[in-house]
């Protein structure tokens, strides 16, 4: 073996890594690319005498195998390389149950050969082992087999969108490694395995959208690292079991559209790293559980279209993360609380169709992000407050009788004010001087005592407070410490991930998507671009959801130390004009990946120059890009103290409303001096690079300013700054044109269209944007004088609005 080992020892087949997953130490990753993109990979570096024993090793191996007939799937231990006889033959059994129209599994052949080599679609294997079977979206059809449960070594079963029908075969129950089951969007039918609660590493389980029938059994919940549970769309029946609150890992919960009853688990509130509830479409009765209040990550509540009656109970205003409340057709009844009115994070609010009564409380109106209302058909009364009045139209209030001033059509009825008393007659002898200052004495001792009092109890307050706050943050970090050493679980922001078998570090920063290091290494990979720093991938998780995945060149980072410094203060770094980092991954042997959202709009200069001609680009929206552009960018110099030193418009990303986030700053920090200088030079091919830098060679202030007056001459032209221009750059060529008193020929056609309107607004840029390019660092402004004069020219442009930055990496290539 130790031979085999050394032959194989510098090949992977994982992109995230140089190749070292065919030896044990590298045995338990894996991850998918796209057969028709490139992978995820870097040079394996092997040596010339290896690379050509791998070439030949298949005709030595098949050799000795063709002459004594034994089968390839004789339980070799070369791992990777022969299937065991178990495996082969359940994947024999697999194949032959499913019905595969298109063709997807010819490559499954009789022999075995390339089952663990990359040769059968789907399937991954460790040692010889299947690991992973991957079938999503393959138009399949037919049954699982009952011997599903002799893949021992198997931890991820995934053939969501398909057409397979038949039972959920109970032998799953037999698999001690699995960790993730999808298999939604088919045409399973039956009840759900008992004994899937046999899988102790069970974190993901998705059935949604089959024909399942029978009740959610109490033993499904027997995995204590169950972190998201989906079984929506089916016909389940029963109660919700009490069970549920024995998985305190739980962050997804959906249930919606079946046939439960009964009413909520008195202690569900035990689920406190809970993020979405749905419980949606069923029959559930009774109350809300006051454990609710111990929800407080839930970020999403539905519990339309069900049987819950009482009030709702007033502990809510606890759930501070949540942005939907969704209470729509019930039997609600009593006050809608006022301290709802005290989460600041909702976005909806849905209390339609309920039996709910008295005013809506003004604090409701106070709410600064709620962008759906609506409290129709209940037994409101009164006036509604202005602010709901003004913003959401009459549908979010018809139907209830007696409320009025949400419409012209029905205004409030003024009371006429009571006419005022008559002064009373003074009755009996006149106060004496003696007796008013007495009288004004005593009146300011009360005063006065009462304040002391006020005081005191303050004092006593704040003291319990603070050691409550004390005890409490100990319990915390103890109950966190606890919580991060079970493996499985995913971390919440700023927690570390141990990354399971690959011995990795995950670390999460805030962000809408919770994974695990294994759901961030299987998931399936597109290459988007590359630049210095290194190569940027879409990256689709099991779930559905994507993020952007940006892996840094190897040999080019900072030491361990210094590199986890660094990204840990830029991964706290938020503006809604910056590029957020949500996490960053490093693997055992130096590798390190750093974690955005996707935005699929891509970059500026993708946006502006690789568009077709029914595309224009009018001047308000590439105003609004230069506006946010220039406040991240000043964010960046006067805030996180950055200098970006490498801003282009392939690192200008623009999310779903047109709204600019910059995206490479402080990269420079996690890299080398040498690293940093090749950026600088790639900035200077592209046309973004200032003059001086070719002698200063580091950046400063008034370099970022000349590469903002760039971009922003791209938005004016239309030209991208790397086009040879008559031998000159871009800036130089501009210049040229002005000079000659032909201004009219440098705006980009689209913008002249309207010149008559937007002319002032078009030369007045023009002449800033050649300040911010001047020669001279000390004649250009500074990015909040460059700020400054853009609003000025036109101020009625709306400011950039949006989250904290989620958006997707560069995938530019300088």
């Amino acid at each position: 073996m130790g031979t085999k080992d050394q032959i194989f020892s510098s090949f992977e087949p994982y992109p995230f890594r140089v190749n070292k997953s065919l030896t044990q130490e590298g045995a338990g990753r894996c991850i998918i690319s796209d057969k028709n993109k490139e992978k995820w990979k870097i040079e394996a570096g092997f040596s010339w005498c290896s690379k050509r024993f791998f070439l030949f090793a298949p005709i030595f191996l098949l050799f000795p195998l063709l002459i004594s007939g034994i089968q390839p799937a004789l339980g070799q231990d070369w791992d990777g390389i022969i299937i065991t006889q178990a495996d082969f033959q359940a994947l024999q059994a697999f194949k032959q149950e499913l019905v595969d129209p298109r063709g997807f599994l010819r490559s499954w052949n009789d022999s075995g050969l390339g089952a663990c080599s990359g040769g059968w679609l789907g399937i991954k294997c460790a040692q010889g082992q299947v690991i992973v079977i991957q079938l999503p979206w393959r138009g399949l059809g037919g049954r699982i087999t009952e011997k599903i449960g002799q893949f021992q070594a198997l931890r991820k079963l995934s053939l969501h969108d398909n057409f397979i029908a038949g039972s959920i075969p109970s032998t799953l129950g037999l698999l001690p490694n699995l960790r993730g089951l999808q298999l939604f969007n088919n045409k399973f039918s039956g009840s759900i395995p008992a004994s899937l609660g046999f899988c102790p590493l069970l974190q993901t389980l998705d059935l949604s959208n089959n024909s399942l029938s029978g009740t959610i059994l109490a033993s499904l919940f027997n995995s204590t690292k169950l972190y998201r549970l989906n079984v929506s769309y089916n016909s389940l029946s029963g109660s919700i079991p009490t069970s549920i609150t024995q998985s305190p890992s739980l962050i997804f919960l959906d249930l919606k559209h079946n046939n439960l009853s009964g009413s909520i688990p008195s202690d569900i509130g035990r689920l406190s790293r809970l993020t979405t509830l749905d419980l949606s479409y069923n029959a559930v009765n009774g109350s809300l559980p006051e454990s609710f209040s111990n929800l407080s990550s839930l970020v999403v509540l539905n519990l339309e279209s069900n049987q819950l009656d009482n009030q709702i109970p007033t502990a809510l205003k606890n759930l501070q993360k949540l942005s939907i409340l969704n209470l729509r057709n019930n039997h609600l009844v009593g006050d809608i609380p006022v301290t709802i009115g005290n989460i600041t994070a909702l976005r909806q609010l849905d209390l339609a169709h309920n039996n709910l009564s008295a005013e809506i409380p003004a604090s409701l109106g106070n709410l600064p992000n709620l962008s759906s209302f609506n409290v129709s058909y209940n037994n409101l009364s009164g006036p509604v407050p202005t602010h709901l009045a003004q913003k959401f139209n009459s549908s979010a209030f018809v139907g209830n009788l007696q409320l009025c001033g949400y419409s012209s059509s029905i205004p409030c009825l003024i009371t006429p004010a009571a006419p005022a008393p008559e002064t009373l007659r003074k009755r009996g002898r006149k106060l004496s001087t003696k007796d008013i200052i007495l009288i004004v004495g005593g009146a300011l001792l009360i005063i006065l005592v009462l304040l002391c009092c006020i005081l005191l109890c303050c004092l006593i307050r704040k003291r319990a407070a603070a050691k409550a706050a004390k005890d409490g943050e100990a319990t915390g970090r103890a109950a966190g410490a606890a919580a991060r050493g079970e493996k499985g679980i995913p971390p919440t922001a700023g927690e570390v991930e141990a990354a399971g078998d690959t011995g990795g570090k995950l670390v999460h920063f805030d962000g809408p998507i919770v994974f695990t290091a294994d759901d961030l290494l299987c998931a399936t990979a597109e290459i988007m671009g590359k630049s210095t720093y290194g190569t940027v991938y879409k990256a689709t998780l099991e779930d559905g959801s994507q993020v952007a995945v940006k892996r840094l060149r190897e040999k080019i980072t900072r030491s361990q130390r210094e590199f986890e410094n660094e990204v840990n203060i830029l991964g706290k770094i938020r503006h809604p004009n910056l590029l957020a980092l949500r996490a960053y991954y490093m693997g055992p042997k130096g590798e390190k990946l750093l974690v955005f959202d996707y935005m699929p709009k891509g970059s500026l200069a993708t946006f502006l120059h690789a568009r077709g001609p029914d595309s224009p680009i009018d001047w308000a929206t590439r105003m609004g890009i230069a506006k946010g552009t220039a406040r991240g960018l000043l964010f960046l110099h006067t805030n996180a103290n950055i200098i970006h030193g490498n801003l282009t418009s392939s690192n200008v990303l623009l999310d779903e409303n047109t709204n600019a986030k910059i995206a490479d700053y402080g990269l420079s920090r996690l890299m080398t001096a040498a690293a940093n200088a090749n950026v600088i030079a790639t900035a200077g091919a592209l046309g973004y690079r200032a003059p001086e830098l070719s002698k200063l060679k580091k950046a400063n202030t008034k370099t970022d300013v000349y590469s903002l007056g760039v971009i922003i001459l791209e938005l004016l032209t239309g030209k991208s700054p790397g086009e040879a221009m008559n031998g000159v750059d871009l800036p130089q060529w501009v210049a040229s044109i002005v000079k000659e008193e032909w201004t009219n020929e440098v705006f980009d056609l689209e913008l002249m269209k309207d010149a008559s309107v937007i002319g002032d607004e078009l030369l007045n840029t023009l002449k800033l944007a050649l300040h911010c390019v001047d020669p001279s660092p000390s004649a250009r402004p500074e990015v909040q004088q460059v700020l400054q004069q853009l609003e000025e020219i036109r101020p009625e442009t709306a400011t950039s609005s949006g989250d904290d930055g989620a958006a997707a990496p560069s995938a530019s290539d300088d």
